[in-house]
C-alpha cells in the first residue's frame, strides 16, 4: 500500500490529500492553525517532500507527516510549547 501524497487541495474548511494508493483524505484546517489562518494563496504554495511522505509550506513554516494524517494527529505545536 503506498501512503505517498500525490495531489493535494483546499476547499473553505478542509484539506484534501490524495494518496498514490487511489484513497483521499479530508482534514479539516482547525487541526493546523497555521494553514487555516493563512490565505487560500499560501496554501497553495507547498511541495511534498520525502517522496510524498511529508508536505512542507517554507512561508508558513508548516511541515505534516502523511503517515501522521493517516493516524488522525494534527498541529502539536501547542504541546510542544507546554512541555518546554
Amino acid at each position: 500500500m503506498n501512503t505517498s501524497a500525490t495531489e493535494l487541495s483546499f476547499d473553505s474548511s478542509m484539506m484534501w490529500v490524495t494518496l498514490a494508493d487511489g484513497r483521499k483524505l479530508g482534514v479539516p484546517l482547525a487541526y493546523f492553525p497555521r494553514l487555516l489562518a493563512a490565505a487560500p494563496e499560501q496554501r497553495q504554495h507547498y511541495e511534498f517532500s520525502g517522496g510524498g511522505t511529508g508536505i512542507h509550506w517554507d512561508e508558513l513554516d508548516e511541515d505534516i507527516s502523511v503517515n501522521g494524517l493517516l493516524m488522525g494527529v494534527g498541529d502539536r505545536t501547542r504541546c510542544n510549547r507546554i512541555a518546554a
